[in-house]
């Protein structure tokens, strides 16, 4: 999947990640970028279109969908961090709604164009899909829920040629690092190694340092190996008795 030429779709793309992937598409090529962000957003290049769109809200998902004539590539990207310590069920609420049910829902109305186009997923789950910071449990579970969606999707959309991929991304010097004085990868070279990862058809991508010392161990690892098995079972349809 190679970006230049291509139409890319971001969410969360005002700021942060988000922002950076939207300015790296750029650089590579792409034909159009549609920026989805909540808050009213402008950029400078003429090939970005920006589109109002809260990953929660089924209207504005619609409405976008009514505005994209084609896409090739879908970067869910938008997501919410909240610290919690689990005591209170509105912030794991909150949580699922926009970095599970969120990525979905963009998925789920997107998917006509996609499987038109034989295009690309791309979900940004964070490394806290793999273990919880414990400070932000309940970001960390909506992050596991997502990568096993992502997982599934990997198998259940191979046949109408979608790939679908993971960006298991470590700290980044965004808002929600704000404040910890830890390693932290820069946005833009974020943006460039989610590219380069789909580019190279990268089933799960470790996009900075910190992520990418468990990137040999995960892609060898018997985890990985199950989850291949168990995706053949798609190919393989239901036993027949």
């Amino acid at each position: 999947m190679k970006i230049a030429n291509r139409v890319v779709l971001v969410t969360g793309a005002n700021r942060g990640i988000g922002r950076a992937l939207v300015d790296e598409a750029l650089m590579r090529g792409v034909k159009r970028v549609y920026a989805g962000t909540r808050q009213p957003f402008v950029h400078p290049d003429e090939r970005v279109t920006t589109l109002t769109l809260d990953v929660t809200n089924p209207a504005q998902i619609a409405a976008a969908v009514e505005k994209v004539e084609s896409l090739d590539i879908l970067v869910n990207n938008a997501g919410v961090a909240l610290y919690d310590d689990l005591s209170d069920r509105a912030a794991l609420e909150q949580s699922l709604a926009v970095n599970l049910f969120g990525s979905f829902g963009v998925t789920q109305a997107f998917l006509p164009l996609l499987t038109r186009s034989r295009g690309a997923i791309v979900n940004n789950v964070s490394m806290m899909a793999l273990a919880p910071f414990p400070i932000t449990p309940a970001y960390a579970i909506s992050k596991a829920a997502a990568f096993n969606m992502t997982q599934s999707l990997r198998a259940l959309l191979a046949a109408r040629g979608i790939s679908v991929h993971a960006v298991l991304t470590g700290p980044t010097d965004t808002d929600m690092t704000r404040g910890f004085d830890i390693p932290k990868a820069s946005p833009e070279s974020v943006a460039r190694a989610i590219f380069d990862g789909v580019q190279d058809d990268e089933e799960d991508i470790f996009p900075d340092p910190m992520s990418a010392t468990l990137a040999e161990s995960w892609r060898s690892g018997a985890v990985k190996e199950f989850e291949r098995q168990s995706a053949a079972f798609v190919s393989a349809g239901p036993a027949r008795a």
